[in-house]
């Protein structure tokens, strides 16, 4: 296998799981607490039940903290948040609590959110301009989460560490993914080798679910239409809640669902002057999810904690401030709304949009 792989890609048909898992020294085992890491890690771990090396599994969730999906309480049950369910995710696919990481960026000894660098930055993550969300957020945690084992490595047996990087990716969630290698080398240095591996990525999302619901895995709750109800209506994909690239359901379930954090995207992409969206913006989403046709939140949240009132008060401070990049004129749906002069007439300040005090 690793004389084959090189520096290329290799298809999902020539990748034998047991022999390529075998001969890892450390298997990253990526758990988003979502359906597709879940499924790609269970193959992982049976490949690596198979080989023997199952001691070398490792399981890491890369927190976005208060923009994902946080945990909620319906009719007196508890529902985790996506972070706790990566790590209930992990137990149960056999890894020990000592093996499971969880990472988030943080800068001056606190937490440091992906929505304070867009407020400072005056950009969002569009696809094909900077998707810095999933690089500075996730991939450079996890990356240098495992340099000093990296190094350790090196120092005792002589060699570059050999590291899977096993993903939840899956080529029916979006044509860009559809092209992405099942198995690519990522990093070839002199203190590890690093290959990326997605072993769900020809699967389906019917394939997934039906999964999930015959091995007794437990999902998220957002993917439900209410908590609890296992029926798979509600968001499609488990990411952080406002993703920029989620579909336009998706967006406007997220809206009703978090109606504050919402209202704290809206407020970015109004002071910033760019759209929360290259097709449309967040103002424009909050507006149509009052409408009747809008979905059916199910479950509203308030967001009342103190990770969100941190995160409300850093992104204020960050847009006291000029951006650090400099506005591309002409991008997105058009001009944003300001605040009481929302879409068709409908008064966004009526929402509260702007209304909450930078201590929450």
């Amino acid at each position: 296998m690793s004389a084959q792989l090189g520096l290329f890609a290799t298809s999902s048909a020539a990748v034998d799981a047991v022999e390529l898992v075998g001969e890892q020294d450390i298997v990253i085992l990526n758990l988003s607490g979502g359906k597709d890491g879940l499924r790609a890690a269970a193959i992982a771990r049976d490949a690596a039940r198979e080989a023997g090396v199952e001691d070398r599994l490792w399981t890491v969730h890369a927190s976005l903290g208060p923009m994902e999906w946080p945990a909620c309480t319906a009719d007196g049950v508890r529902y985790p948040s996506v972070g706790e369910l990566a790590a209930e995710h992990s137990r149960l696919l056999g890894v020990p609590a000592e093996r499971h990481l969880e990472l988030r960026r943080s800068r001056g000894g606190v937490p440091y959110d992906l929505l304070t660098f867009i407020a400072e930055r005056g950009d969002w993550p569009w696809l094909g301009r900077a998707r810095f969300c999933t690089g500075d957020w996730k991939t450079k945690l996890i990356f240098g989460a495992f340099s000093q084992a990296a190094r350790d490595f090196k120092k005792t047996h002589g060699r570059p560490a050999r590291m899977l990087n096993v993903l939840g990716l899956r080529a029916d969630e979006s044509p860009d993914r559809r092209k992405r290698p099942p198995l690519i080398r990522t990093t070839d240095n002199s203190h590890r080798i690093v290959d990326e591996w997605l072993p769900a990525h020809a699967e389906s999302t019917a394939f997934v679910k039906e999964w999930t619901d015959a091995g007794s895995w437990p999902h998220h709750w957002a993917y439900d239409s209410y908590p609890g109800a296992g029926d798979w209506l509600g968001t499609s994909r488990c990411s952080c809640s406002g993703c920029v690239f989620s579909s336009r359901r998706d967006l406007l379930l997220a809206v009703r669902r978090r109606p504050r954090l919402a209202a704290l995207y809206a407020e970015v992409e109004y002071v910033r002057g760019v759209p929360f969206n290259p097709n449309t913006s967040m103002a424009a989403l909050i507006e149509e999810a009052a409408r009747p046709a809008a979905p059916d939140p199910g479950v509203v949240l308030d967001d009342d904690t103190p990770d969100f009132d941190a995160l409300l008060a850093a992104v204020r401070t960050a847009l006291a401030n000029p951006p650090k990049r400099k506005p591309r004129p002409g991008t997105g749906p058009g001009t944003i709304p300001a605040p009481g002069a929302g879409c068709d007439g409908c008064s966004l300040a009526g929402q509260g949009l702007f209304a909450e005090t930078a201590d929450g």
